[in-house]
Formats: structure tokens, C-alpha cells, sequence
């Protein structure tokens, strides 16, 4: 039997723009497993991006997807400008509603870790979805800029090169 299995900061700006970890490394998740860093060596993106892990909620795509020292992280776009959901979503995003990223795979390769749960070393990543509560505690939206605060931060980088300038 294949079972498709669902774990996972994220952040999101006006434009959509949406980064998070999907899979910290070095801690269990809720279940006890525990990802090892190289497991997502074949993951890339595009990948759908749903919301609550619904088939028949996508609301964007995860278009960077790499594994780093401190897991896996991943950029994407809700799909705002065409779909109405995708605003919604934004807008749980952006009032902290939905914090939480949860990754669905199928595992490849994985053994039982003593105590409960299991080391997984190998999985096919099938989608990232944005959640309330993700599987792993520290799967977390890391980007969640609204225009105002990239405005505010061009204008103080201008101020910045000005005076360094003269």
C-alpha cells in the first residue's frame, strides 16, 4: 500500500509571494520522525501548493524548493491576481491564522527510530500545503511582508546609500 504522509515558518507578502521551512532538520515531528537532511535530494519544484492538504484546494505554486543546514525551505506564489481562495488564504496568512506549513510525501526509504517513530531517509514529495497546525512545530511561514514594510525598507536603504554617498 502507498500511503501519502503529511508533515511540516512561513511568510507571505501583498504580492503572494509566500517562504517558509516546510521540514526543519535535527527534531522530531509530532509522530516522532525524524527527516534526515539529503531525504529531499530529488525535490524540486514546481509543486502545488494547497491549502489544509486538499486535492481540490490548490492556491499556488512552490517554484524554489532546496534543502539548506536548516531544512527544508521553499519559495512559492499564491495564486492571487486568479483565484479568490487564494486571497483567503493570504489574508489567514497575513493575520496569523495559518502559520504552519505541512509537507505530503511518500517515504522511500525510512527505518523505526527506538521509543516511537521512524528516521526517514528518502521520500518523493508530492505537495506543500499551508496549514493551522503542522505535523512538526517548527515547519513554520517565514515571509510575511505586507507592501507597506517593503516599502518602508527601500525608502530606508535609498536614506542609507544617499548619505553614504556623500
Amino acid at each position: 500500500m502507498i500511503a501519502l504522509e503529511l508533515k511540516a515558518s512561513v511568510s507571505v507578502d501583498d504580492a503572494g509571494t509566500i517562504t517558509g521551512t516546510a521540514w526543519p532538520f535535527g527534531s522530531p515531528d509530532r509522530m516522532g520522525d525524524v527527516i534526515e537532511k539529503g531525504a529531499f535530494a530529488k525535490a524540486k519544484g514546481p509543486l502545488p501548493m494547497l491549502a489544509f492538504h486538499r486535492p481540490d484546494d490548490p492556491v499556488g505554486v512552490w517554484t524554489e524548493i532546496a534543502e539548506t543546514a536548516k531544512g527544508l525551505t521553499v519559495k512559492g506564489r499564491l495564486l492571487i491576481d486568479d483565484l479568490a481562495r487564494a486571497k483567503e488564504v493570504r489574508a489567514l496568512v497575513q493575520s496569523g491564522a495559518v502559520t504552519g506549513l505541512s509537507i505530503g510525501f511518500m517515504t522511500l526509504k525510512a527505518e523505526n527510530r527506538k521509543g516511537g517513530g521512524r528516521t526517514i531517509r528518502a521520500v518523493d514529495l508530492v505537495e506543500i500545503s499551508l496549514v493551522s497546525v503542522p505535523a512538526h512545530p517548527g515547519a513554520r511561514v517565514t515571509g510575511a511582508k505586507s507592501a507597506a514594510q517593503a516599502i518602508a525598507l527601500a525608502e530606508a536603504i535609498n536614506r542609507a546609500t544617499a548619505r553614504l554617498r556623500a
